[in-house]
């Protein structure tokens, strides 16, 4: 069910063996993300239960859903591009399907994330599901 690029971030984390290379893989992904503009970092964009400062701003266009997204803590960037390559592109209706969990757990991700971290990544993935049930 997964989207090819998801696939792609699938496919590169089988060949890095040690858990450092996939740490600095998810950084790299999220330093390759474009800023998000300043102007969209409101509260209304702001994600609730990070650690960090994230801002997710989605958009639906002709039923497809994507979004735009930043943080100031580099590891949490890469995970924006991480459900990123999860989430867009996707047919809203579709959005609320994906168990990113356990899309989320094929990256070995669960076992090497703070709890803090894991539990702003689900308030993340609860925010894109939220709005795309709300369309």
């Amino acid at each position: 069910m997964a989207q090819e690029k998801f696939e792609e971030i699938v496919e590169t984390f089988e060949f890095l063996d040690d858990w450092e290379d996939r740490y600095r893989e998810v950084i790299d992904m999220g330093k390759a993300m474009p800023p998000l503009d300043d102007a969209l970092k409101v509260p209304a964009t702001k994600v609730d239960g990070c650690a960090s400062q994230v801002w997710l701003h989605p958009k639906i266009e002709g039923g497809v859903f994507t979004f735009e997204g930043e943080s100031d803590a580099m590891i949490v960037r890469g995970l924006i591009a991480v459900l990123h390559a999860l989430y867009a592109g996707l047919p809203v209706d579709e959005v609320v399907t994906v168990d990113a969990g356990a899309e989320l757990g094929r990256l070995g991700l669960n076992d090497h994330l703070s709890a803090q971290r894991s539990n702003g990544l689900r308030a993340m993935v609860e925010r894109i599901r939220s709005v795309a049930a709300a369309a």
